[in-house]
């Protein structure tokens, strides 16, 4: 049996030709007005029977909440003044027509958009949500919003903004929020994070504890917020071990060095090995050496280039070393046995370990080689070339006041703190005076004594 489009074949009913039409559309069908006030001053659905209106529909008009019909005033006009009344209207729009293409060219020319000019003043806003709203009798607010280029996130801000709330400690009205946090839920949330019994317990889990109890329900990045805006301390107070030490540290250059050797995989699989010594005191780079193949006794050339670059040749350095065989073995005895060099092995002779050296090689891989393709010897050289120039030379140090290492290490850069403490209190001051220069309606303008009392200060 073919199917033509719009016809399906019916399963049911007494024959197998049977069709059935799912494209025919049933027409509402519409009545006099009149006719349902007579039915409900009458208050009788059979009333109206004989004019076709159905008892149901009758009925419906007799439970039913309608407003009163409001014919169009135009139906009662001569046709005379129906057109005096459309040339006026015509005129009217040819006018207001010409008035915003003037407006228009004004806005062009001023080059003035909202989605990047800020209103500081409350004043402006004010007024164009005013407008927006007059607008809106004849505009949908998309559309008014489209015209203004106004964003409809930035609207519904301002709106919000306008809402006062008498609320003082809420920080925003919470209605114009309906779906914060409550205050109960915050205190609760509080007193779980300060709870010395769930001190064991995680912050994301935590949150995730607090929604099987029934108490809270809120996501880890809520816990984790409210916990860093509101300070809540938990109760961690660390008891065993002891606070870990800070570490060796030596008291001047060429005192104590870190020597030691890491491996760096390339793209095609094999490996490349990165010898390097570092000062203690200063955190700079004496030597380094970048090998195809594992060698020790590039151990000992690096640390023959570090005693040859030495400023200080008084006393013999202390190197620390783990007992690795590239540290231990006769190159490195013989060197040592020289009375140039003093060894002290990592966790064996001393209690601290070789971690300064360890965490430049993370700083070295991560910050740098690993954002780089290593495909080749030449390349790793190439690239840890540049990064312990910089490193020297170029980064400034944290623990240094802003100076770098050679000029810790060569004793350079004597005036760098003072330098940088005085470019911040001039960059403080003008901060300052840039932003008691922008005020808006609101705020009170800042007299010129408090201008220059809180500059000085």
């Amino acid at each position: 049996m073919t199917c033509w489009p719009g016809w399906l074949p019916y399963s049911g009913g007494s024959g197998p030709d049977r069709a059935m039409n799912f494209n025919v559309t049933r027409s509402q069908r519409t009545y006099d007005h009149r006719l349902r006030d007579l039915v409900r001053v009458s208050d009788n659905r059979n009333i109206v029977a004989d004019f076709g209106v159905p008892r149901s529909t009758a009925l419906g008009w007799l439970r039913g909440e309608y407003g009163s019909v409001v014919a169009a005033d135009v139906f009662d006009m001569d046709q005379v003044r129906l057109q005096q009344e459309i040339l006026a209207l015509r005129r009217r729009v040819r006018i207001l027509g010409a008035i915003i293409g003037l407006h228009l060219a004004i806005v062009r020319i001023l080059d003035v958009r909202l989605d990047w000019t800020r209103l500081p003043e409350g004043t402006a806003k004010t007024r164009l949500l005013r407008a927006i709203d007059r607008a809106q009798g004849v505009l949908w607010l998309r559309g008014a919003l489209r015209v203004l280029c106004l964003s409809r996130s930035r609207y519904h801000q301002w709106r919000q903004a306008e809402q006062i709330c008498e609320l003082d400690d809420q920080a925003s009205c919470p209605r114009s929020t309906p779906t914060r946090l409550t205050a109960v839920e915050v205190l609760t949330m509080k007193e779980m994070t300060e709870a010395p019994e769930y001190r064991h317990v995680s912050t994301g889990r935590l949150a995730i504890l607090a929604q099987r109890l029934g108490r809270v329900f809120a996501a880890p990045a809520t816990w984790y917020k409210l916990v860093r805006e509101r300070a809540w301390r938990r109760p961690r107070g660390r008891i065993h071990p002891a606070k870990p030490k800070h570490g060796i540290r030596a008291c001047m250059p060429d005192e104590l060095w870190h020597v030691d050797m890491t491996v760096i995989r390339l793209l095609d699989g094999t490996k490349v090995y990165l010898h390097a010594v570092i000062d203690n005191f200063s955190r700079r780079i004496l030597a380094w050496r970048v090998t195809d193949g594992f060698a020790v006794a590039t151990t000992v050339t690096i640390l023959d280039d570090a005693v040859r670059g030495a400023v200080t040749r008084d006393e013999s350095p202390t190197v620390v070393a783990d007992a690795g065989v590239e540290n231990v073995n006769a190159g490195v005895d013989g060197l040592i046995e020289t009375g140039l060099l003093r060894r002290v092995l990592a966790l064996r002779d001393v209690t601290f370990s070789n971690s300064m050296i360890e965490a430049w090689w993370r700083i070295l891989k991560h910050q740098w080689l690993f954002l780089n393709t290593l495909d080749s010897v030449e390349t790793v050289s190439r690239l840890v070339d540049f990064y312990v120039k910089a490193h020297n030379s170029e980064i400034p140090h944290s623990a240094f006041r802003g100076r770098t290492p050679d000029e810790i290490y060569y004793g350079w850069g004597q005036g760098v703190p003072a330098q940088l403490e005085g470019a911040k209190r001039q960059a403080r001051a003008a901060r300052l005076r840039a932003n008691q220069a922008t005020w808006c309606g609101v705020c009170s303008q800042p007299t010129l004594t408090t201008t220059t009392t809180l500059a000085v200060a």
